[in-house]
């Protein structure tokens, strides 16, 4: 630090022999006050860019060696975090997500951060504020209080955030567990979305899709299962063939959403050890019914999902057609509500949890495949817009939401591959195929040839990499495959893929040209002339992200 201040001279006190002052960084006493205000700015950037080096020079070396130490192991540690970010992503994040070393983190932050900030109080000692000039005083406070937000605050909002995800963590994940394998190059999980209160016994699943995810590029299709399926075909190695080996054919009541609620209430016998047997037969019947192998799932409560929604600040989404937020049921054995409490105009929207969760579930005034698209629409605008901006920035509302998660038999130290699964899977268009209309004509029957389904989800994830015939009837992202027969038979041509689910313009205006409105649909509820409604809402099915 250059200074005119004299190279040596003494004072004296009374009772004090002289000392000599030839550093001002060590003996502030007695120097310019240019010294002073620069002194004490640099030993505030000392402490916060090398903690311990302002004691080191100005204080107590002792301290200051020992602060020293800490940094450089620190920052030995983080160069080996960065080194394995880089070689290994999945196996730094396996680490970090387990139970004991999330813990050690977490305490090991909040221990830097109170240390950092006594080294900052030290400093504030080692200035002597009451050396400084009264107008160069409070800059030089501001400073080291802005500096010691910036370093211990930001280490203790880290601790604190790190320990919101492991409890997230925790709660969603299982601790142990088999590992996952990619079966034919690809993970396939099964989402099943439902009500799930305290009671979970008699739950069924309000939506079943499976996303499936290729290992290695992260190319993502999501396939949709409608809830009305029947005959589902159990997996091979499922306890339920032994209850059903034909399918699950035990007549109009045996669709594949009401195995969840008899394997909990029957046959919980035949899944001894197994967390929830109703959602682990769910699972197989997804697997025997595609002809993949699905190797987990996840149970997602209504209310989490609104939340975790709300969390990412909304989705945006292109609607083909007006959807309605349905009022009560007031003839339950035709599926008619009462007035609608509200309505999903067409066009492009932004959707916060409450209205997502109608627009992905209601199916008045159209079939169940309408809802089914429109489910697609919100799982993709849900992978589109979750970036790692947006998890950034809301972080602790995200990680919070999705404790919201019923349940998932995903073990947490496998979470790191499944993350640098997702990173990679970010971006790329995402196939989709619905068991029914619109991927399959509208005579699809509700008990269809499981054979045709195969060979139709065969070529959704056919890779051109793995040799398979990816003809020119394989399922682009967001297009339609042709058509199949009640009777399951595939006609011998399939007609030409229909444009991107993207390429539609949303209906807005009657066949007269008139806008619809919300008072023009209910009115003509009020006069019981659903038809009309239902011609003017038929495109509601159609949905992109945006």
């Amino acid at each position: 630090m250059s200074s005119s201040y004299a190279p040596a001279h003494r004072t004296e006190g009374p009772g004090q022999p002289g000392r000599a002052l030839g550093n001002p960084v060590r003996h502030p006493s007695g120097a310019p006050a240019p010294v002073l205000t620069k002194r004490a700015f640099v030993l505030i950037l000392m402490t916060l860019l090398v903690p311990g080096s302002a004691q080191i020079v100005a204080g107590k070396r002792r301290l200051g060696r020992a602060a020293l130490r800490v940094t450089l192991t620190v920052w030995a540690l983080a160069l080996l975090a960065v080194l394995l970010l880089l070689v290994s992503r999945s196996t730094l994040i396996n680490i970090l997500a387990g139970p004991v070393p999330s813990l050690l983190l977490v305490l090991g932050l909040a221990f830097l951060a109170i240390g950092w900030a006594a080294l900052f109080l030290n400093t504030l000692r080692l200035i002597r504020p009451g050396l400084l000039t009264p107008t160069i005083r409070p800059a030089v406070v501001l400073a080291l209080v802005l500096a010691m937000i910036l370093s211990s605050g930001s280490l203790g909002y880290a601790a604190y955030l790190l320990n919101v995800s492991r409890d997230a963590i925790g709660s969603i994940f299982s601790g142990s567990g088999p590992t996952l394998e990619p079966t034919d190059g690809r993970y396939n999980f099964l989402m099943m979305g439902g009500d799930a209160g305290a009671d979970r016994t008699g739950r069924r699943p309000d939506s079943l899709s499976v996303i499936s995810v290729d290992a290695k590029t992260g190319s993502t299709a999501i396939i949709s299962v409608p809830r009305n399926l029947q005959n589902a075909q159990f997996s091979a190695e499922s306890p339920m063939r032994q209850v059903y080996p034909e399918g699950y054919n035990c007549g109009d009541e045996c669709l594949i959403n009401a195995i969840n609620t008899e394997v909990t209430n029957e046959h919980k016998d035949l899944y001894p050890g197994v967390a929830d047997p109703g959602a682990q037969a769910t699972l197989e019947a997804v697997s025997g019914t595609l002809g993949i192998k699905v190797q987990a799932y996840v149970l997602v409560d209504m209310d989490g999902f609104s939340k975790l929604i709300d969390a990412m600040g909304g989705i945006r989404i292109k609607a083909g057609g007006w959807v309605p937020i349905s009022g009560p049921m007031v003839d339950e054995a035709n599926g008619i509500h009462g007035m609608p409490d509200g309505w999903i105009p067409a066009g492009d929207q932004t959707l916060d949890g409450f209205h997502a969760l109608w627009y992905g579930r209601s199916r008045e005034f159209v079939d169940d495949y309408a809802r089914i698209q429109r489910q697609q629409c919100v799982q993709q605008a849900m992978l589109k817009q979750l970036d790692p901006a947006t998890l950034l920035a809301k972080f602790e509302d995200i990680a919070k939401a999705g404790t919201k998660v019923v349940e998932s038999n995903i073990s947490s130290g496998q979470l790191g591959s499944f993350v640098d699964l997702a990173m990679k899977a970010k971006g790329q268009d995402v196939s989709r195929l619905t068991i029914g209309p619109p991927d399959f004509d509208a005579s699809f029957s509700t008990s269809p040839d499981f054979d045709v389904i195969h060979a139709r989800v065969a070529k959704l994830l056919a890779s051109p990499s793995s040799g398979a015939a990816a003809d020119d009837t394989v399922l682009q992202p967001g297009t339609g495959a042709g058509p199949l027969s009640a009777a399951g038979a595939a006609p011998a041509t399939d007609p030409s893929p229909s444009p991107s689910t993207s390429d539609f313009t949303p209906v807005t205006t009657t066949p007269d040209g008139e806008p619809i409105t919300e008072e023009m649909l209910n009115q003509f509820k009020r006069n019981g002339d659903e038809q009309s409604i239902r011609d003017l809402v038929a495109t509601n099915g159609q949905c992109a992200p945006l």
